[in-house]
């Protein structure tokens, strides 16, 4: 086996990302509620220091996600209703960002939880597991041991998205660097928050690991507890992104927007068919992992 490595180069201020990170926080947690303007571009860049390019391709990105309402040059956009996070007793498919987050809860509600994902980053589960994490910080869930077992696209693949629509290698090479610089630090900051459960009070078992896919996978699975599993496709949307932080220089691109996109469950012992579908999603993971994967070191 080989070890993939990903470096991620520092930077002095704040990327796009890691803004759109502390907002996402900052609206999951209540700080911004539906309805609240957010503050001003300008206020904004003032807070993290960086140029108000930055700000606006991190405002961009949550309104890809469906947090905030249409970003303009006016007035702040305002943060978006939440949707139904109600499971009914068969759910209707819905966004990835608001589906997995109630099912991760109930999947950390047995003893030992195993979490095995194919995704194209861990943006969507590093989010969804902020909500199993803050119950059981409050002491509502007990489980003894973590399993999660995450597989990523390798930085060595030529990426099948996102891609420039004009077929431009420097472009794409930039592309790949920043999807490289997103999957790091994502995975990062969700193994990091996961291993914060080994420490007293709770000595949780906690076992966090990454392997590389060959392949950008068209699909994201999730396989909960080996009960349960939740599958969504990539679909391709035209976009544009700002390259540079001073939002001077933009590409157009055919890409996912993994958050929004919708989530189907399936859940084993209900129905031959859900059963069926579970019992080969965990062996479909399963022999990804064993075979054609490789290690995958985040830094």
């Amino acid at each position: 086996m080989t070890k993939e490595n990903g470096a991620v180069t520092g930077r002095s201020k704040p990327s796009p990302q890691d803004i759109a990170d502390a907002l996402r926080d900052r609206i999951r947690t209540g700080t911004l509620k539906p309805g609240d303007r957010l503050p001003t571009q300008a206020r904004l860049a003032e807070e993290f220091g960086v140029e108000r390019g930055t700000v606006r391709q991190a405002l961009h990105g949550l309104h890809r996600d469906g947090l905030i309402n249409h970003v303009t040059k006016g007035s702040p956009p305002r943060v978006a209703a939440p949707a139904e996070t109600a499971v009914p007793a068969t759910p209707e498919p819905q966004p990835s960002m608001v589906a997995l987050a109630p099912r991760l809860v109930e999947a950390f509600r047995q003893p030992h939880v195993r979490v095995d994902a194919v995704s194209f980053t861990a943006e969507t589960l590093m989010n969804a597991l902020s909500e199993p994490i803050r119950h059981i910080h409050a002491g509502l869930l007990r489980p003894s041991s973590i399993d999660v077992r995450i597989l990523l696209p390798s930085s060595d693949i030529e990426l099948a998205f996102p891609v420039p629509v004009e077929a431009e290698g420097a472009g794409r090479e930039r592309l790949h660097r920043r999807w490289l610089a997103q999957r790091n630090a994502q995975g990062q900051v969700l193994r990091h928050n996961l291993l914060t459960l080994r420490n007293a009070p709770h000595g949780i078992d906690v076992r966090v690991t990454f392997r590389a896919l060959p392949f950008t996978s068209p699909v994201k699975l999730y396989v909960l507890n080996g009960s349960e599993a939740l599958l969504a496709y990539y679909t391709l949307e035209r976009d544009r992104v700002e390259l540079d932080a001073d939002g001077g220089e933009t590409l157009e691109l055919w890409d996912a927007g993994g958050l929004k996109t919708p989530l189907f469950s399936f859940t084993g012992g209900t129905n031959p068919r859900d059963t069926g579908f579970v019992e080969e999603s965990q062996k479909w993971f399963d022999a990804l992992w064993e075979t054609i994967t490789t290690d995958l070191t985040l830094s």
